[in-house]
């Protein structure tokens, strides 16, 4: 087997995206990606990782793929939910107090940071317009970050988001009361909706 059939492979296993250790367990070299990007027949999207020029790069996943330190949140997550139309022009994630995101990380997405003990709160895996799944908060931990970090989101995406949420068939007012009062904001989530419901 030639070493682009290899990583065919590995790219269709892994949401189109080629990992350089991956590909070294299937014998394909740092040097031989590095080879392949001078023939034109791959491309570099970020360390470690490559795609087929062909492909369509799932940006979410390939920043997902860096590290399981991070979830996508606020608006990231709200895109992912289907409660923003926008697609983030700067992706947002969320990381546990104490745990900094790599370099290449922090200089591509706007970062929040949490108490651990508060970090899993509502985790869970959502979808990528490309169809891949990534680690992001549900719904109502989204809500309860978007009024968390009102006054850094933006009135227009804040506003937009409660409204959005008020309306939508998937809420779960409970769950949402029960994240909220366990993130000590509760009177402010039932402050906010209690105009809109």
């Amino acid at each position: 087997m030639d070493y682009l059939n290899r990583l065919k492979i590995i790219a269709e296993n892994n949401g189109g995206i080629i990992n350089n250790k991956i590909a070294a367990e299937q014998g394909v070299s740092r040097a031989i990606l590095s080879k392949l990007c001078l023939d034109n027949k791959i491309q570099r999207i970020a360390r470690g990782q490559y795609v087929f020029n062909d492909d369509m790069q799932d940006e979410l996943l390939s920043i997902s793929m860096r590290s399981n330190l991070f979830v996508f949140s606020h608006e990231t997550a709200l895109f992912l939910h289907g409660i923003s139309d926008r697609t983030p022009f700067e992706h947002t994630i969320t990381a546990p107090s104490g745990k900094v995101p790599s370099k290449a990380i922090q200089e591509e997405c706007k970062i929040y940071y949490i108490k651990l003990e508060l970090f899993d709160l509502g985790k869970t895996m959502l979808t990528t317009p490309s169809g891949n799944k990534v680690a992001g908060y549900d719904l109502e931990r989204t809500i309860c970050d978007i009024v968390r970090s009102r006054n850094k989101v933006g009135s227009e995406t804040f506003l937009a988001a409660l409204k959005m949420y008020a309306v939508s068939p998937k809420k779960d007012l409970n769950k949402l009361n029960a994240y909220a009062t366990e993130m000590k904001i509760a009177g402010v989530v039932r402050k906010y909706l209690e105009v809109l419901l």
